[in-house]
């Protein structure tokens, strides 16, 4: 289930679309589950314990981490995980330091 805080439910077309203007896209579960049953092209694996922590990173110290350039808080940013409860928690974690 994808998330995020302008339609709080996406289908995987509706993400596939948002990716083409360059959104982030995090996958909140956890690497097992990653590792069970693959990931979405281009999405970054940060699983939900991490999420706060790594949001609140340096952003030469997530880069490192995660690969990724981090997210500014203004940056659109979508969140995903198996059933969509972790994905829901995640957009509440990001909103709460700050992320519109």
């Amino acid at each position: 289930r994808l998330c995020a805080a302008a339609a709080p439910n996406l289908s995987y077309q509706e993400l596939k679309d948002l990716k083409k203007a360059n959104v982030l896209h995090i996958d909140v579960r956890e690497r097992w589950e990653i590792d069970r049953s693959g990931k979405i092209p281009e999405s970054i694996n940060i699983p939900l314990g991490e999420l706060m922590e790594a949001l609140q990173m340096d952003p030469a110290e997530f880069k490192l981490q995660y690969n990724q350039k981090m997210p500014s808080k203004s940056d659109p940013v979508v969140f995903s995980c198996l059933a969509g409860t972790r994905s829901k928690q995640a957009l509440a974690f990001a909103m709460s330091l700050g992320f519109s």
